[in-house]
């Protein structure tokens, strides 16, 4: 999922995105809660409407983002209360408020609210930071049927819960066990990428989606380098979101099949090749490396925005083959294939 944080995916409008063929991007509650705000944004007629995207859309809670952006915050059973990073407001979340917000907002998926915990923690931390994401879970469950499951506007929605336990694998298994108990539409594991080795990750990871139901989406939280996607694939997950590939862009580094290219390299002023000859996004199907490296060493916006339309396009293209590969039962072959591919053409390697 493009990530679209404040009702907008950095330098694409949604023409570029339908372009792409981005089924669903994310936004995120907190941040479109403090500006435009929830009033303002039911009088737009909800997210979709006040962005003029029709398809589909996911909003995190905002749980991250209040421990990890407001400048003073406090966590009770309640909920947490916090000051804004724009002007110092102090605010309340409480799980049917969160969820309430998410109403209006109108996402086709929307996440409970939770208490991401941070890296490192203890295991006491752990234990407590899950025990009280449970209860919350719980809290935004009885307000998700108390609306009717519906937005504001009458859609269905969504709600997915999220599993914590940082890096102890006997709280995920019971955090797994006791919200896959609750029965929701989907599962997401949280509390991952946050500073843990690559071995802890995954391994909460498997822990998590081993206990999981099949039949329901499974989405692993903020992750998104190009190898760690096709890993999590094959552990079992089925959705991402990161702002990789559109915050490198906007820094001159762009992904492709072979690794990560960055265009303010000198090498690149003189090459009037694509930034892939085998890729078919609209800036590979027309610009050149040099004509990039000049637009992005001026500071043209254009030059951002063209790199973000090929990194984009290349996450999503991604997708795209590992989808086909598992429906032909040959995902196996095709990860070992990109794996193999991936980096011999990387910055790093060029360098070297």
């Amino acid at each position: 999922m493009p990530v679209g944080t404040l009702a907008t995916v950095k330098t694409l409008d949604q023409n570029d995105l339908e372009v792409l063929d981005a089924r669903i991007i994310l936004g995120n509650t907190y941040h479109l809660y403090l500006r435009p705000g929830i009033e303002r944004m039911r009088k737009a007629g909800g997210l979709h409407r006040f962005m003029a995207w029709e398809r589909a859309i996911l909003t995190d809670s905002g749980g991250y983002q209040v421990n990890s952006l407001a400048d003073l915050n406090t966590i009770t059973d309640e909920g947490v209360v916090f000051q804004s990073h724009i002007d110092g407001s102090k605010h309340l979340f409480t799980p049917p408020d969160v969820v309430g917000f998410q109403h209006v907002l109108g996402p086709d998926i929307m996440m409970a609210f939770d208490e991401c915990t941070p890296f490192p923690a203890t295991r006491e931390y752990a234990l407590g930071a899950g025990e009280r994401s449970l209860r919350w879970a719980g809290e935004c469950l009885d307000a998700y049927d108390k609306l009717d499951r519906k937005s504001a506007w009458g859609d269905p929605q969504a709600l997915f819960g999220i599993v914590q336990g940082s890096v102890y694998p006997d709280l995920r298994e019971r955090f797994t066990r006791e919200t896959v108990a609750m029965g929701f539409p989907g599962y997401a594991v949280g509390g991952t990428c946050v500073g843990e080795s690559k071995a802890d990750t995954w391994k909460a990871v498997e822990t998590v989606v081993t206990g999981l139901p099949t039949d329901a989406p499974h989405y692993m939280m903020g992750s998104g380098p190009p190898e760690d996607l096709v890993e999590g694939v094959g552990l079992g997950i089925d959705m991402f979101d990161c702002v990789i590939p559109t915050r490198n862009a906007r820094n001159g580094s762009v992904f492709t099949r072979k690794g990560k290219m960055n265009l303010r390299n000198a090498r690149f002023a003189e090459d009037f090749a694509p930034i892939d000859s085998e890729c078919s996004c609209p800036t590979c199907r027309r610009y050149t490396r040099a004509y990039l490296r000049h637009l992005i060493q001026c500071n043209e916006i254009l030059g951002l925005r063209l790199a973000t339309i090929h990194s984009v396009h290349t996450f999503l293209e991604m997708m795209r083959q590992m989808r086909a590969s598992i429906l032909a039962g040959a995902f196996a072959e095709w990860r070992r294939d990109f794996l193999q591919l991936l980096g011999t053409d990387s910055e790093e390697a060029a360098d070297a």
